[in-house]
């Protein structure tokens, strides 16, 4: 097959791929204000529950995304563009696939935060199984690697931006972090001696 035809396959299975995750990550935030509060952290852990929050937030979000799909200015041969969809496959799909399988993980403990606030839910459980016995924050984990594949298989300004920003999720998973510490106590500091944040322990 030629890079003109699979080029487009990539990219439409790519595009598929982030709107089953999103659909199932919005799925889950409406699911979750429909839950009881419990334990809130940060100053804005409580807009987590206010319409306006999303509406606000979604337009911000993909209006930035919208006016900034533009393709950077790269010229490149067409061996070079066939290993950037090689290695942006590579990329994206498994680390779509992980956040996914951690976002499925979670089930009703699953909820948004910022990195200024977080909340748990009534009765909020300690979710130690699947991907979080890799790694305790797989989703965010994911989206970094799958930020990678992104800009190689797309390279847009917006894929370039969300690139740039995914390690920042670091300060989202440190919010909710905390609130977790501070609810399981003693379960959660084991769990942490025992599961890295973000990267598997390469040992035996």
């Amino acid at each position: 097959m030629t890079l003109e035809l699979v080029e487009p396959i990539i990219r439409r299975t790519g595009e598929m791929l982030a709107y089953s995750t999103l659909g199932i990550i919005l799925f889950g935030i409406w699911r979750g204000t429909q839950r009881l509060a419990g334990l809130t952290t940060g100053r804005t852990g409580r807009w987590l529950r206010s319409p306006w929050f999303y509406l606000v937030s979604s337009e911000l979000f993909f209006g930035i995304c919208f006016i900034a799909w533009i393709p950077l200015p790269l010229i490149v041969s067409p061996q070079i563009r066939a290993w950037m969809l090689t290695f942006g496959s590579l990329y994206y799909s498994p680390g779509m696939a992980f956040a996914l399988w951690g976002r499925l993980a979670l089930g009703k403990n699953y909820f948004v935060s910022t990195g200024f606030g977080a909340q748990l839910f009534e009765g909020h459980q300690l979710v130690t199984s699947g991907p979080f016995a890799i790694v305790r924050n797989p989703m965010y984990a994911g989206f970094i690697i799958a930020g990678i594949g992104a800009l190689l298989i797309y390279s847009t300004w917006t894929t370039l931006i969300l690139a740039c920003c995914s390690p920042l999720t670091s300060v989202r998973a440190c919010r909710e972090e905390q609130a977790l510490a501070a609810k399981f106590g003693e379960r959660w500091k084991d769990y942490c001696r025992r599961v890295p944040a973000f990267f598997p322990h390469l040992r035996k």
